[in-house]
């Protein structure tokens, strides 16, 4: 208990810190805003992605929780699965397609999920690359930061926000990385919200 709650204090700081970074609006496509954020340290930008859904709360929870099946729906999502359940943290195992040249990429992600007081939940995403070993054929991700946060609307819609900040191991060109920082919140939720909808 004494681990998971110094985990969510160390998460809440890190969202909260999140929510101060300057945010720019760097495209607007079918309904979803991406905003872009520069890091201090790091040569990887953040990003945001904003949508309003037609589903409900639980219904999009669980779409989430259907780990696998996400998959599908996840940008550059090659295979994903449940690792371990304790309480409100869980931990996932993803695999990344990468265009070629660049290698694969692997990550292990500490999910916390936590119901706000006005009713809208959030998934707060920590990167813990040593929970496994090291595939020979993939890159561990070294570092993810960011959260999934879900608020119901009054109109029977679910406002949806995505926001990471990664640092993705090992060599990626800086085209690769421009345009994967746009693409991943922008066909992330374009997926979720035609899942959710039934598209």
């Amino acid at each position: 208990m004494i681990r998971i709650s110094a985990l969510a204090m160390i998460l809440c700081a890190s969202a909260a810190h999140a929510a101060e970074r300057p945010w720019q609006l760097e495209r607007e496509e079918d309904g979803i805003r991406v905003y872009l954020a520069e890091v201090p340290g790091s040569k990887y930008k953040a990003y945001r992605g904003v949508v309003t859904v037609k589903s409900d709360l639980p219904h999009l929870l669980a779409l989430q929780e259907d780990v696998s099946g996400s998959c599908a729906w996840i940008f550059s999502c090659q295979q994903q699965r449940l690792l371990e359940t304790k309480d409100d943290v869980s931990e996932i195992y993803t695999r990344f397609k990468m265009p070629w040249p660049v290698k694969s990429r692997d990550s292990v992600i500490q999910v916390t999920t936590r119901t706000e007081p006005d009713g809208s939940v959030t998934r707060l995403l920590k990167a813990v690359p040593e929970r496994l070993p090291e595939e020979k054929d993939f890159v561990r991700v070294s570092r993810v930061d960011g959260q999934w946060h879900m608020k119901p609307l009054s109109d029977g819609e679910v406002e949806v926000t995505y926001e990471v900040h990664t640092e993705p191991g090992g060599s990626v060109p800086s085209w690769l990385a421009n345009s994967f920082v746009v693409d991943a919140p922008l066909e992330t939720l374009k997926g979720l919200r035609a899942q959710a909808e039934g598209r």
